[in-house]
């Protein structure tokens, strides 16, 4: 007689702490080669766990070595996922403030930026929209984004369209590169960001292409003007939207980094 099986709520929450984990990584590297590779390795435990079961010794004591060393192998083949999944979780869940690591270390964030740059943002799009001037304008948010700052050269600058436009013009040495807004200043431009590896729309550039990869590993919102179109796209968390008017543009950063005394911590 079989003994009575208890479910503890420990047991459920296991379950579905499980389930969720696998869902963030799931979504990390759908539309990747990891994805491709994690469907290859199932398969081939399933194919493990079969030759066991039909007493294979000899195949299945070569599967086995390979089994054995998995985990090693899984860390070699999957760093850049492992390196991303760490990243979603202390930038997606807060553990900075809930920690309070900024206070403990005496790092405050620097002044938010406010409706005048905001227009001066849009303005500088706009203008480099009609002119097919291509463009990719990174805004930070709780991540410093000193690696990629430390890529480009730093200007400390006040936000303006002029400078903007400046910065993207043609001819200027640092208009392949993206500048980085932090707090109310333009601290670097010319920098180099981390491309996606997701499938996106073929038409799509590398600019749009270093936009997601950027937002995949962090938490900062980015705007890319296309030089083929002419066309405004901002990304965000991952994702894309594309051929954006003025109105959205101005409605997405509002609501993304305009911060004040009543809303700072609390965005939409």
């Amino acid at each position: 007689m079989l003994a009575f099986i208890t479910i503890r709520f420990l047991d459920i929450l296991d379950i579905l702490l499980v389930a969720f984990l696998l869902y963030q990584l799931y979504r990390l590297i759908k539309g990747t080669v990891a994805f491709n590779i994690v469907i290859g390795l199932f398969s081939l435990y399933l194919v493990w766990l079969t030759v066991k079961a039909l007493n294979m010794e000899l195949l299945g004591s070569i599967m086995g070595y390979f089994i054995g060393v998995g985990a090693i192998a899984l860390i070699i083949v999957f760093h850049p996922e492992i390196r991303k999944f760490l990243l979603f979780i202390g930038t997606n869940y807060n553990v900075n403030k809930i920690l309070m690591l900024d206070k403990l270390f005496g790092q405050g964030k620097p002044k938010s930026i406010n409706q005048q740059q905001i227009d001066s943002i849009v303005d500088a799009c706009q203008s480099m929209g009609k002119t097919r001037t291509g463009a990719l304008i990174v805004i930070a948010d709780e991540n410093e984004l000193n690696d990629q700052i430390n890529t480009g050269e730093r200007i400390n600058a006040k936000i303006s369209s002029a400078l903007i436009r400046t910065i993207f013009f043609k001819n200027s040495p640092l208009h392949d590169g993206a500048i980085i807004i932090k707090g109310n200043r333009i601290v670097a431009a010319g920098c180099i960001l981390p491309l996606t590896q997701k499938e996106l729309d073929k038409a799509l550039g590398l600019r749009h292409r270093a936009a997601v990869g950027m937002t995949e590993n962090t938490d900062a919102l980015c705007i890319v003007v296309s030089e083929e179109r002419g066309s405004i796209s901002v990304a965000q968390k991952g994702e894309i939207k594309r051929r954006l008017s003025k109105e959205t543009l101005v409605q997405i950063l509002e609501e993304n980094i305009i911060e004040d005394d009543e809303t700072a911590g609390h965005k939409k």
